[in-house]
């Protein structure tokens, strides 16, 4: 297990978001990985709260489909099959196209602007190689996308896959040669929304999720037994 430091300032009012956000932000980077057990014990000491807190954010965060509870073993990460992978990609581009369309169709200059500047952060991270980074900076980059879609709906559904994708997010992107391409796939996606192209913007979209796609499944078809039943 990788060093990372989860303890978080106690401010009671937003206590519980604080703890499953780091949570989130663990399993994002790869410190607790699918299939591995989540101990409250353990969690309250790395993090510094009580397990009231803890059982609260595990219990938001297997709604979300990140953790889930196993009879006579308890909570840990959850893992996805090749199938359900296949699916949540399927599914993703579908919606995400939707968006970049819908951005580039009525997005406003602020939404604009806040896009540029999380591709920029992207672009940073990718050049700086940092884990953590990088996955902060996709994520910004996605929620400056739903927002700017302007579509409540689409954005739940698409956070909802967002926070399933997680668990390969991190796999297709350090795959030899794929981060160069994201870097130049999201670029390209940005230019197509900043050019009011609402048609290029949605099949740039779709372009991505499908290359991200063929990296995570092809290392899943390598290994059938569901991403992280290999790890405790």
């Amino acid at each position: 297990m990788t060093d990372m430091n989860l303890r978080i300032p106690r401010q009671a009012a937003t206590l519980r978001l604080l703890v499953e956000n780091r949570i989130r932000e663990a399993i994002a980077s790869g410190h607790f990985k699918p299939g591995q057990r989540l101990v409250e014990r353990e969690l309250c000491e790395q993090i510094g709260v009580g397990r009231t807190s803890v059982r609260e954010a595990l219990r938001q965060l297997e709604a979300e489909g990140l953790v889930i509870t196993v009879p006579h073993r308890g909570p840990e990460v959850s893992s996805i099959n090749f199938e359900e992978a296949r699916q949540l990609y399927e599914v993703r581009a579908l919606l995400e196209g939707f968006a970049g369309r819908a951005f580039a169709e009525q997005g406003s200059e602020e939404a604009m602007a806040e896009l540029k500047q999380a591709v920029a952060g992207f672009r940073q991270a990718a050049q700086n190689g940092d884990r953590a980074q990088l996955v902060a900076a996709k994520t910004r980059f996605y929620s400056v996308l739903m927002e700017g879609a302007g579509n409540v709906f689409v954005k739940q559904s698409l956070t909802m896959l967002h926070n399933r994708i997680t668990l390969l997010r991190f796999t297709s992107m350090t795959q030899q040669g794929r981060l160069d391409d994201s870097v130049a796939e999201i670029e390209a996606i940005f230019e197509a929304i900043a050019a009011r192209d609402g048609a290029r913007a949605e099949q740039a979209c779709k372009h991505h999720i499908a290359m991200a796609a063929t990296v995570a499944l092809a290392v899943l078809a390598h290994d059938p037994q569901p991403a992280g039943r290999r790890a405790d």
